[in-house]
């Protein structure tokens, strides 16, 4: 992949189904509308120094496997291990989840869908999209920059619809009775940074990049400086075609929009272009997430098969499957909201993690200063994740103890490996 579709992946990733619901999940926890745009404001901020920090990285370790390699070589093998064990069991596998139920959720605009039926269809994506990157990272990479033109077209489209048919004057109120205060703002900033999520996740196919050390750094700044621009404009559109107190009830709130607009047809012709966004979104992600596993594997600190590339289309084959084997069971079994939150809070403690390693790294080797971008994302992480254990401690507390329930199995797996390295030397 070059600088177009690196930078494809980048968009494609963030600009997914999640910014047409996630102003519904800023709006519950904010009651006015500069509010709601200063969460969002702090967000993008905030993603945008965490591409930076991993920017850095990619630059300093330019193969494959990511925030994993970065965690190894900065912290310890043991902190790159758990990355990998909580984007399989909580992390990568439910963003697969929450977007796939996205889709189907909108799916259900155009023909009414009973809950088993939602999750079916959310499967069914899961499905078709791990199929799609089976064959290759090629097909896998084609199909995103594909999806990426279109999704940023319908997202135009929108604008353009909402500045040309949306009434004279402001159809939002400035303020709704809600909530307020520091801890519903600094939740309203978690719900809006799921939807600027995944501007790690091009690093995962570093080896697979023409030139990674720059085409990597170049690939995150230019992908989020669209997926911003996209989203204040996004934002700026649905509030100026639906009252705030509707955003903050919709679950459908780009259909909603259209429907104000343009009545059911427009509803309807929207809910695919999500679909759409969705389907591209899900495949960045899908062709992701195995990208790690295979590099922790390869270290001897997974199923050996998962180290393993198809013969071939030169996958890795297993993980693919894995994946979405697990994605599917959290789709029959989650709801979207746990999983949008768990995914935020787990990440954003590794994210502090592997920019404490760089802090640390270019100290020791480099004698750099702390950049002001690394500091702001380190203390940005430490707040939400705090934040996020103050509001829901069982919940929270239960994702983290699923992380550390990866502690044992690093060392398990660690000792059989030094087992069989030292039955190996003695035969």
């Amino acid at each position: 992949m070059g600088l177009l579709r690196a930078t494809a992946l980048v968009a494609g990733i963030i600009v997914g189904a999640s910014i047409f619901v996630q102003p519904s999940e800023v709006s519950r926890h904010v009651s006015t509308i500069p509010a709601m745009f200063a969460v969002w404001s702090t967000a993008g901020i905030m993603s945008i120094a965490g591409a930076l920090v991993c920017a850095s990285l990619a630059a300093i370790f330019p193969q494959t496997g990511g925030v994993y390699v970065y965690l190894r070589e900065t912290i310890s093998p043991a902190a790159g291990f758990l990355w990998g064990w909580a984007m399989f069991w909580s992390a990568h596998t439910g963003i697969i989840a929450a977007i796939s139920m996205i889709f189907a959720n909108y799916l259900g605009v155009l023909a009414p869908l009973t809950d088993l039926e939602t999750r079916a269809a959310a499967i069914g994506v899961i499905v078709l999209l791990s199929a799609i990157n089976y064959f290759g990272v090629r097909a896998g990479s084609a199909v995103q920059t594909a999806f990426t033109i279109a999704k940023l077209a319908a997202i135009a489209g929108i604008l353009i619809a909402v500045i040309a048919l949306a009434p004279p004057k402001a159809a939002s109120a400035p303020a709704i009775d809600g909530p307020h205060g520091a801890h519903e703002f600094v939740l309203g900033i978690s719900a809006g940074l799921f939807a600027f999520g995944g501007w790690h996740m091009v690093t995962y196919a570093g080896g697979e990049i023409r030139d990674p050390a720059r085409t990597i750094p170049r690939a995150l700044l230019l992908g989020m400086i669209i997926v911003t621009a996209c989203y204040f404009s996004l934002n700026a559109a649905y509030l100026r075609v639906l009252p705030l107190e509707t955003v903050l009830n919709s679950r459908h709130v780009a259909a909603d929009a259209a429907g104000v607009m343009a009545g059911t047809r427009g509803a309807s012709m929207v809910a695919v272009l999500v679909m759409l966004s969705a389907f591209g979104g899900l495949s960045g992600t899908v062709l992701a997430g195995p990208r790690v596993y295979y590099a922790i594997a390869q270290d001897g600190l997974l199923w050996r098969a998962m180290a393993t590339a198809h013969p071939r289309f030169q996958t890795p084959h297993v993980a693919i499957v894995a994946q979405a084997a697990w994605a599917a069971a959290l789709v029959a079994t989650g709801t979207y909201r746990v999983l949008f939150t768990r995914v935020v809070y787990t990440e954003f403690l590794f994210f502090g993690l592997m920019t404490f390693g760089l802090m640390r790294f270019q100290k020791r080797r480099f004698q750099k200063r702390v950049t002001p971008a690394a500091l702001l994302f380190l203390a940005g992480c430490a707040i939400v994740v705090g934040n996020q254990l103050a509001a829901d401690l069982k919940e929270a507390a239960f994702g983290i103890l699923l992380v550390a329930l990866g502690i044992p199995v690093y060392y398990f797996l660690k000792r059989s490996r030094s087992r069989a390295r030292h039955s190996y030397v003695n035969h």
